[in-house]
Parts: C-alpha cells; sequence; structure tokens
C-alpha cells in the first residue's frame, strides 16, 4: 500500500528486455536506506518487487502484463521516475490510498505554467477508465496523489503546485506521453458492487414505468 507521496526521483540505469517480460534497473538514494530483496517499490506508480539491491541500484522484473498495461516499457536508460516505499503502519496518510495496481495509461495533453509555479496538467483518460474520474476525486499519475480539478469530454484538468512539479519526473514529460493512471480503488469497488444491479434494471425504461403507471 501506497500513499503517492513520490519520496524522490531516480533515473533508470537499464532496461534489459528478457524472452517474457522484461527487468529494469534504477539508481536510487533515499528509498535504498531500508529496501530488501522481496520489498515493494512504487516505480512510476506500478507496485514491483526489488530482486537485486546494489550500493547505488535496484532491479525489478517487468512482467509482460506489466508492460502491456503501463509506461514502464518504455523507459530507457537515463529515464527519471517516481520512487515510493510502501506505507508503513505509523505513517501520515498525505495523499491517498494507492496499491500500485496501474489500471492502464492516459495521453499527457499539455503541462502548460498558470502563474506562481503552478501548472496545469491535462490528460486524455481511456474511455474505460473516465467513469472513475470525478471532479475533486483522487487520481495517481505516474505514481502521484493528485486531484481532478476539471473534467471536458475525455480530458482531465489537474492542478500541480511547484513543490510537486519540482520533486517528481513530471517535469520531464512531454505532450504526448503515456502516464499509468491508478484510480480510486473504493470507486472500483462501488462500481463492480452495483454491477449486479444495473444489469437486474437493464430492462427498465421510462415507458416501461408509465405502463406501470408511474
Amino acid at each position: 500500500m501506497f500513499t503517492g507521496i513520490v519520496e524522490e526521483t531516480g533515473t533508470v540505469a537499464a532496461l534489459r528486455r528478457q524472452e517474457a517480460g522484461a527487468r529494469v534497473t534504477v539508481r536510487a538514494e533515499k528509498v535504498l536506506d531500508d529496501l530488501e530483496i522481496g520489498g515493494s517499490i512504487a516505480v512510476n506508480g506500478c507496485c514491483l518487487t526489488a530482486v537485486e539491491i546494489e550500493a547505488q541500484t535496484f532491479a525489478a522484473d517487468l512482467s509482460p502484463e506489466t508492460l502491456q498495461r503501463t509506461n514502464l516499457g518504455g523507459l530507457r536508460a537515463g529515464s527519471r521516475v517516481n520512487l515510493e516505499r510502501p506505507l508503513l503502519p505509523s505513517s501520515r496518510l498525505s495523499g491517498h490510498f494507492v496499491q500500485g495496481h496501474v489500471d492502464g495509461t492516459g495521453e499527457l495533453v499539455s503541462l502548460d505554467a498558470v502563474g506562481g509555479g503552478n501548472r496545469l496538467l491535462k490528460i486524455r483518460v481511456p474511455g474505460e477508465l473516465l467513469k472513475f474520474f470525478v471532479f475533486k476525486g483522487s487520481i495517481a499519475v505516474d505514481g502521484i496523489s493528485l486531484t481532478i480539478a476539471a473534467l471536458e469530454g475525455g480530458i482531465a484538468g489537474i492542478a500541480v503546485i511547484p513543490h510537486t512539479y519540482r520533486e517528481t519526473a513530471l517535469s520531464a514529460l512531454k505532450p504526448g506521453a503515456r502516464v499509468n493512471l491508478e484510480c480510486d480503488m473504493i470507486a472500483k469497488h462501488v462500481e463492480r458492487l452495483l454491477q449486479p444491479l444495473q444489469a437486474a434494471d437493464a430492462g427498465l425504461s421510462a415507458d416501461k414505468l408509465r405502463e406501470q403507471g408511474w
């Protein structure tokens, strides 16, 4: 479990394709302090397992599912990535509950300065995820806990404060970049629980209600 509060940005040292999947090696500092083999770490919001740890790097394997669903397969040596260690039971929850289970990727449309060091991030959201985007709701973008400030069609607008822009890898992104999206898990559970009710009401219409005297 994570919070979406990025601890540091790391740099990809290598991404090596394997027969199935890949292995990514990341240079880091802070997150290595107590990282152990088998420990979890969020890389651009994707929960990975450390399989190798050196003095200044850690490595993690990427499954075919991870390569298909996230932007990690597009990383290359020198890419900046957002890093976060798992939440401790004693930690303050400054962001929101983030599982590190990426739901899909969106397209960065723009990241424009709006004054005072603030920026407006616009993301084109895949149609199947749009139902989980609500005004003032939480969203994890490349592992960063952010708040949705506007919704227009399939475009989500998100305010980015100077600290977030400075301390994460957002500043390295250009229009057209893929970004990992993890929707609020409460919204996903509610949607799943309502599916049987939606199926039961599938035949309900205004005409049928009028026929029944409503």
